[in-house]
């Protein structure tokens, strides 16, 4: 008989158990239904509290990684093909012949030469005539 006995209180804590559970989930239930609670919000505030944590997570992320937050101006590059690896514009039978070249160093060479004299040139644009009348390599 104790082991019914003990049965029945096992069977009935495990109810009260699944009732206060079935409580809880039903006023978890209601408080969802009910939505978000608006209270008055001041918006001066609110908006000073934004901008000082936009400006406090700038500061941060340019402290942790100043390189990418400093952007130097753009140089303004002109119109056309380039010498392969320099900022020296050149027209686009220089860049077929260069290309013609089958040895890369050679072709690397080359280009730097061309490079150098259109420096010391002064030329604004490296043509065919340039390479064959003022390159001495």
């Amino acid at each position: 008989m104790s082991e019914q006995t003990n049965a029945n209180e096992r069977l009935n804590d495990v109810e009260e158990r699944l009732a206060r559970v079935e409580h809880l989930l039903v006023s978890i239930n209601e408080k969802l239904a009910q939505g978000p609670i608006v209270e008055n919000i001041d918006t001066g505030k609110s908006e000073a509290f934004k901008e000082w944590v936009t400006n406090y997570v700038s500061m941060r992320l340019q402290q942790l990684v100043p390189e990418t937050c400093d952007h130097p101006a753009e140089a303004v590059l002109q119109d056309g093909p380039f010498l392969d690896n320099t900022t020296v514009p050149c027209t686009e039978e220089v860049e077929h012949r260069v290309k013609r070249i089958p040895i890369p160093f050679v072709r690397e060479m080359v280009v730097q030469r061309v490079a150098e004299n259109a420096r010391e040139a002064g030329v604004e644009r490296v043509d065919i005539d340039f390479i064959n009348n003022n390159t001495k390599i």
